[in-house]
């Protein structure tokens, strides 16, 4: 499997002969901060619904992937597959501006996508 990274919202993703790919598999990784969070219980309270309605919206499977044992912090892993390397890109991109609109108690740190092409 070809591993393909995205830098720009409109560059294509093309396989080794150049041609646009039939499979790709995208990987979001979201790092958060959750202010004002005391203990591990609260988190776990206070993501659920996050990683519930991330699920239903978007059709995507998703789970926290690191940090689990500290209390502000959380590391959520996305994953979404498809036949369009764009369709996956653009999907994944509107899932961080839907976090940024829905749920202002919870800080966006930082994302990643990577685009996996087979």
């Amino acid at each position: 499997m070809e591993r393909l990274y995205y830098k720009g919202f409109d560059d294509p993703v093309l396989d080794g002969r150049g041609q646009m790919s039939s499979a790709a598999i995208g990987f979001l990784n979201l790092y958060l901060h959750i202010p004002g969070c005391a203990s591990l219980k609260e988190k776990r309270r206070r993501l659920k619904p996050l990683i519930a309605r991330l699920q239903r919206e978007f059709n995507i499977s998703v789970a926290e992937i690191d940090h689990q044992d500290i209390w502000q912090n959380a590391l959520i892993g996305c994953v979404m597959i498809s036949n369009d390397a764009v369709f996956t890109r653009k999907n994944l991109s509107n899932i961080v501006k839907w976090i940024d609109h829905n749920w202002p108690d919870i800080d966006l740190v930082d994302e990643e996508i990577e685009i996996f092409s087979a």
